[in-house]
């Protein structure tokens, strides 16, 4: 896999290769994510909604610190600074539609439709996923033209 990306790389390859780690740190965050739901909800028996809104904002968490280091690792530029703005509006946009989305999506799946509370986060995860990716990519981690 390219671990830097050059110049000379095709647009179209590096997005490529960007969605490809997008979508493997965010299976490691969907596993983080089930397993604080699933703690959250079953062990510390907290109301669905409650443990959704917390596993998913642990999974944001999680998420960003990772994308920063490997998904967009050759547009950040290491500083506690740019790196709290990045998570700011990691956390306004892609923790939004998460968030918004899973509660939402959960509300609908579980306490209308009477799924499942894990099989309903999944999907929720999966709808939510593409807009973050394009959000993350044109805004969050942006390229900077001054390199």
């Amino acid at each position: 896999m390219i671990t830097n990306f050059r110049a000379e790389t095709p647009a179209r390859v590096r997005t490529l290769v960007r969605w490809l780690r997008f979508n493997l740190v965010g299976g490691i965050g969907i596993v983080v994510q089930f397993v604080a739901l699933f703690l959250l909800k079953s062990i510390l028996h907290l109301d669905y909604l409650t443990a959704t809104a917390l596993a998913v904002e642990t999974a944001v968490l999680h998420n960003f610190l990772w994308h920063e280091r490997y998904t967009w690792a050759d547009r950040v530029q290491p500083s506690w600074r740019r790196s709290l703005v990045r998570f700011l509006r990691f956390n306004l946009t892609t923790g939004a539609v998460s968030i918004v989305g899973n509660l939402a999506l959960m509300r609908v799946m579980v306490g209308v439709g009477q799924m499942n509370y894990l099989v309903a986060n999944g999907i929720a995860i999966a709808l939510c996923s593409l807009a973050n990716f394009l959000v993350s990519e044109e805004w969050v981690f942006e390229e900077t033209r001054c390199r």
